[in-house]
């Protein structure tokens, strides 16, 4: 049972590890520059975000730079977990079964007593590793940095920002999973998957506080909200709960049309 998703699991063991060992190097990074600044946010938060462009304002969630929070929210979570992390989870969601197909290689999988469905939810659950693991490391070194720049952080709002951004990169995978089952050819269906996923995360930003504002229910990045989480310890379990949602239409929407497609 579950052959597929332990032996894709294992393979993308080790470049979680190097994603962890990334974001964490970056986490220590943004923690470690802090205190340099702390005491000029201090004085000039509010004249530096209106110094800002009110787009870039909206695009980046900035809402204060003068708190630890606020800056880890702007410079860690929001770039770093919302942007990046939910666009290499999009990226490697294009390719788990685009680059079987295109290789050649899904014939032999589907000749095995496993159904199509199976197989997509298997190949989609094994991008939990680098999700999982991620998610897991990087909050201990953020919290330990924290620490030794003298700078503590809430240990229950660090546990709740990297929890409720797990459905959301679930999401933003499957709409890799999605570009990988509708296209063959695995490096379109990343770049799908990346236009997807970053365009959605633009929609939200730029139309909110606006009359379209109602467009981005779309959106994953509505329902996690990193800024709410660490300045306000207010969790979003509504949210989460949508995002879990979301995540299975498109789990189902790609088993379905896996089913009926024909890779010959």
């Amino acid at each position: 049972m579950l052959e597929i998703f332990q032996y894709e699991s294992r393979n993308r063991v080790r470049g979680s590890v190097y994603l962890s060992i990334a974001m964490s190097l970056l986490a220590a990074l943004v923690i470690w520059i802090y205190p340099s600044f702390s005491e000029s946010f201090d004085d000039v938060d509010e004249q530096l975000l209106q110094a800002y462009p009110e787009e870039v304002i909206r695009l980046f969630d900035v809402q204060t730079m003068a708190t630890l929070e606020g800056f880890l929210a702007f410079e860690l979570y929001v770039f770093g977990w919302v942007i990046l992390l939910g666009l290499y989870v999009a990226y490697l969601g294009g390719g788990v079964i685009a680059d079987d197909v295109e290789r050649g290689r899904m014939d032999i999988l589907l000749s095995l007593p496993i159904s199509r469905a199976r197989t997509v939810a298997e190949k989609y659950a094994s991008l939990a590793v680098p999700i999982v693991v991620v998610n897991v490391v990087t909050p201990i070194v953020v919290y330990v940095s924290a620490e030794l720049v003298g700078e503590p952080i809430s240990a229950t709002d660090l546990v709740a920002v990297h929890a409720l951004s797990i459905p959301y990169l679930f999401v933003c995978a499957g709409i890799g999973l999605v570009a990988s089952v509708v296209v063959d050819r695995t490096g379109i269906a990343q770049r799908i998957a990346l236009g997807i996923t970053f365009g959605l995360f633009m929609l939200e930003s730029l139309l909110e506080g606006t009359d379209y504002e109602a467009v981005g229910v779309i959106s994953p990045t509505r329902y996690f909200d990193p800024n709410e989480i660490l300045l306000e310890s207010t969790y979003d379990l509504i949210g989460a709960a949508v995002l879990i949602g979301m995540t299975l239409v498109l789990v189902v929407a790609s088993q379905l049309w896996f089913t009926r497609r024909d890779i010959s």
